[in-house]
């Protein structure tokens, strides 16, 4: 019977939680897992508002492993990893925390989501501006510029299909975090070759951004003839 109500507590509240955006990503059962156990344990005082700050300083975090790891040791590039956790915290946990209390303002926390997320890779590419050398500091701008063309996909999607999802297949926010951390280990390990990872990323997310945008009009031209 414990099993039983634990499971059905579980569905219960990732039904709740979770009402508002449809994910696919590959991480999404442990990450919603994971969610499920933390919300209960969210201090009261804690609001839905203080974590998206939480999150946001998570990702001011990083900024500051960049410039330490740029005028001092490399080495301070693994508090990035932390920062990167405290943003996953912050960023994952304010929206659940406010359909699990049963306080939601889906348009306001919709607005402030989008806000808080731009906001925060802002921070980290150009963190890694300060921290990139000889010229490879547009690979900082190219990111924070197709990451801003991923958001923009996600508000069409939203607007044409009446479906939110931040995922992009099976890649979504947590997955580019737990990329962007191991290429912070790589740059500790082997330093100079965060340039060619980054590269690489880039020219991944420019892959899926183009797809994603050929879908979007698909589906765009599929709703114009449906309503004729």
């Amino acid at each position: 019977m414990g099993k039983e109500k634990q499971a059905e507590d579980y569905s219960t509240i990732a039904q709740r939680t979770f009402s508002d955006r449809k994910r696919t990503n590959i991480l999404k059962s442990a990450e919603q897992l994971t969610i499920v156990f933390l919300l209960p344990k969210v201090p009261k005082f804690i609001s839905p508002n203080s974590l998206t700050l939480i999150g946001t300083l998570g990702s001011g975090l990083v900024f500051l492993a960049f410039v330490l790891g740029s005028y001092f040791s490399n080495w301070y590039l693994l508090l990035g990893i932390i920062g990167l956790v405290i943003n996953w915290l912050g960023d994952s946990l304010d929206g659940r925390l406010a359909y699990y209390r049963n306080i939601p303002r889906r348009w306001y926390g919709f607005a402030l989501d989008i806000i808080a997320d731009w906001i925060g890779i802002v921070l980290i590419g150009f963190g890694y501006y300060v921290y990139a050398e000889n010229g490879t500091e547009i690979i900082a701008f190219v990111f924070v510029s197709l990451y801003g063309w991923s958001i923009i996909i996600s508000q069409l999607r939203y607007k044409i299909a009446d479906e939110y999802s931040i995922d992009s297949g099976f890649v979504g926010p947590t997955e580019l975090r737990i990329i962007i951390a191991l290429i912070l280990v790589l740059e500790v390990l082997f330093q100079g070759s965060i340039t060619y990872l980054a590269g690489l990323i880039t020219i991944v997310l420019f892959l899926i951004n183009t797809i994603d945008s050929f879908k979007l009009l698909k589906l765009g031209d599929l709703k114009d003839k449906n309503q004729d």
